[in-house]
């Protein structure tokens, strides 16, 4: 062979193995592999079980289905979660040594997640001067790659002003820094103007208050508890604004701005302050009234300090913690203090008593804890150390691997060029060979494919089909559509007619596919056969989730509403867990309000709540899954509460709320919004019309009924 051949051929063998390396890494088959993955942690993580997501990460790191910056994102997350706080430590300070070149959106996401989680957990611990030589650098490379607008890096610039704040640095800097986060939040509640985003913003803006009036800088906290305020303000104009959690806010405000201008000397607006808390239902609650004992002790009214804070064993129960060092220095000593500023002797000796019974084994514990927990980090690092001594060894043999492979492959080409004809005949065979394969795989595809055909119908068969007109009834009509997104999926809907009773329900399992068919099925069963048995909706999804949750292994759930019309009255008893609430569409549009359960399959020992409603003639209730407020477009724009709202209303201002019009209307409204994009979840509806006439003295009583 020539030097020339030589030179040309070895360009071409490094040029294959580099493009066959490539190819690997970012091949469709990688990239599924590594969203499902994804999704994997995602179900765990919304289950909240930690130790499944260590176990999930040691088995799929290897696998290259999860970046190493992720998985140690992940290990960290779970061992904070966990209260192995050191462990966490060791897994962030690794993933930013690894995330350090981060360049791409999905790393840069990564890497401001990891930096967030790391720096807040220096600030727990107050170590500032750690937590700023994290956050600082951290704000650098992601400015530098214009990473600016995720979550994580406003809460690094939050961290980074309130580290500044304690360590003692300018206050120009620590202003500029935490203006920076406030504004990047304004921008996201601008761009995206949800219950989430105000949520973010709430959470932000509550640690630089909380700094502030720790730190007794009270005329910095007045300031962003201002901030606070207008916050709060514009959440509740929100159509998704929950009234629960704004009360909770509002009472921390309150109790915040009340302590501050306690601190400031203005005593009578502070008390002012203090008792618009004590008008929110939060303050009634162990956790409120533990919250309230802040501005008592700061105006120092420590009998009713006290009072609040004799909740304390109340609030250990509810939280179901023991009587840790934590426990004892936050809440217990707290306790003690007040009372004895009280002068209530014998309630401050029974508190030191507890103290002292609780106080040894809590610091044996946390010994013991320490001890186990350090032990585990040394054995990790060791490790670490291990793994990078082998992925090093690894490296140094595949590059003599590689060169190995380069020479062999010039040998083996000047074999191939003496027996060119022999390897052309093999190649015919290896050919006919690879096509009796591949019709064999088309073939096992073609039955695949055929078999979810089948489920799909069986799973359509399934559920009702006939539906009720007004030609037929004369009391209610009802039509519903289930569109799956794949060939089956996990949404439901049932109906029945019952001793002048219309009992119904809707349903969106978690995931899509085969599994969550199979739980649609399962669930669909429960209800019937619950719901022959019992005759009110908490008694049908109380026993229904204690059914499902017992033989639940997988940790999956299901949101469901379910619902019992009374024919002759139109009184409607109706039980929502998790579930989209449903909309009446009658004198006007509006939700039928819904208390908040948790969705079915989580906790068998769960109550639910019932609730009532008076349907009056020509109302049709809505119902729906999230597959229709979550319909996406192209651009991923979701279709919204708000579009739902509007067709409703367009629908009933043309007369057409009929149950078949009204669907017809919806499902037409979000093919015209979702385009040519691909269907991303199942969308269910269904609706019923309440048309029995009423007469005028049934119709005062419902309206005695309706306003209680």
């Amino acid at each position: 062979m020539k030097i020339k051949d030589l030179a040309m051929y070895s360009v071409v063998s490094m040029t294959l193995l580099l493009t066959t390396i490539g190819c690997d890494i970012n091949s469709p088959a990688k990239r599924e592999l590594q969203h499902e993955a994804d999704s994997l942690l995602n179900v765990a993580y919304e289950a909240k079980n930690y130790e499944h997501i260590l176990t999930l990460v040691d088995s799929l790191k290897g696998t290259g289905a999860l970046s190493e910056g992720k998985a140690f994102y992940w290990l960290g997350y779970a061992s904070d979660r966990t209260h192995k706080k050191r462990m966490a430590e060791l897994y962030w300070t690794q993933g930013m040594t690894v995330m350090d070149d981060a360049k791409t959106p999905e790393d840069l996401e990564v890497y401001a997640a990891i930096a967030s989680r790391l720096t807040g957990l220096k600030c727990t611990w107050g170590e500032y001067e750690a937590g700023l030589k994290v956050a600082i650098p951290a704000l650098e490379h992601l400015k530098k790659y214009d990473a600016k607008m995720t979550s994580d890096y406003i809460n690094l610039l939050i961290y980074q002003g309130c580290c500044q704040s304690r360590f003692g640095l300018s206050e120009e800097a620590t202003n500029k820094s935490l203006e920076e986060a406030y504004q990047a939040h304004l921008d996201n509640m601008e761009k995206n103007p949800n219950a989430i985003a105000y949520r973010d913003a709430f959470v932000g803006v509550i640690n630089i208050c909380y700094n502030f009036l720790e730190i007794q800088d009270y005329k910095k906290a007045m300031y962003w508890i201002e901030r606070y305020g207008k916050l709060l303000d514009a959440y509740g104009n929100l159509s998704d604004a929950r009234p629960d959690y704004a009360d909770k806010q509002w009472a921390r405000y309150y109790v915040y701005r009340a302590t501050a201008l306690e601190g400031v000397g203005r005593k009578v607006e502070a008390a002012e302050m203090y008792q618009k808390f004590l008008q929110t239902t939060y303050s009634l609650t162990a956790e409120g009234l533990i919250l309230g004992s802040d501005y008592l002790r700061q105006a120092g009214l420590w009998d009713d300090a006290a009072d609040n804070l004799s909740s304390t064993e109340r609030l250990i129960k509810e939280y179901g913690v023991d009587y840790s060092l934590q426990t004892i220095q936050e809440w217990m000593l707290k306790k003690y203090y007040v009372n004895i500023m009280a002068h209530r002797i014998d309630t401050a000796r029974t508190v030191s008593m507890q103290i002292v019974q609780h106080l040894d084994s809590a610091i044996t514990k946390q010994r013991r804890q320490d001890a186990i927990e350090e032990e585990a980090v040394r054995q990790k690092e060791a490790e670490m150390t291990a793994e990078k001594e082998r992925m090093e060894r690894q490296q140094w043999w595949t590059r003599l691997a590689a060169m190995a492979v380069l020479i062999l492959a010039l040998i083996i080409y000047i074999i191939v060029r003496n027996h060119m004809s022999a390897k052309l005949k093999k190649a015919h065979g290896q050919l006919k060979v690879a096509y009796d394969q591949l019709e064999e795989t088309t073939a096992a595809k073609e039955r695949i494919e055929s078999d979810l055909r089948i489920a799909s119908g069986i799973q359509m068969g399934m559920l009702p089909t006939k539906f009720p007109t007004k030609e037929e009834r004369n009391d209610v009509q009802l039509y519903a559509s289930l569109t799956p997104a794949k060939e089956v999926g996990g949404d439901l809907f049932d109906f029945y007619f019952r001793d002048e009773k219309l009992i119904f329900c809707i349903g969106d399992v978690s995931g899509k596919g085969v599994p969550a068919s199979l739980f649609m099925a399962v669930t669909r069963a429960v209800f019937r056969t619950v719901s022959a048995h019992e005759s009110m909706p908490d008694c049908i999804v109380t026993t229904m989730n204690k059914t499902i949750a017992d033989m639940n292994r997988n940790h999956m759930f299901v949101t469901l509403f379910v619902g019992v019309l009374d024919l002759p009255t139109g009184r409607l008893h109706y039980c929502n867990a998790g579930h989209d609430a449903p909309l009446l569409v009658g004198a006007g549009v509006g939700e039928l309000p819904c208390d908040a359960n948790i969705p079915v399959g989580f906790r068998p020992k769960w109550k639910y709540s019932l609730q009532e409603a008076q349907i009056f003639t020509g109302t049709t209730i809505f119902l729906f899954t999230d597959g229709l407020t979550e319909a996406m477009d192209v651009a991923k724009d979701q279709f919204t509460m708000e579009r739902v709202n509007d067709v409703a209303a367009k629908a009933l201002s043309q007369g057409q709320q009929e149950p078949k019009q009204l669907i017809g209307q919806m499902t037409d409204a979000v093919h015209q919004f979702v385009g040519d994009a691909e269907q991303s979840d199942d969308l269910t509806m269904m609706a019923i019309q309440y048309i029995r006439e009423q007469s005028d003295v049934l119709m005062r009583k419902n309206i005695v009924l309706a306003n209680r």
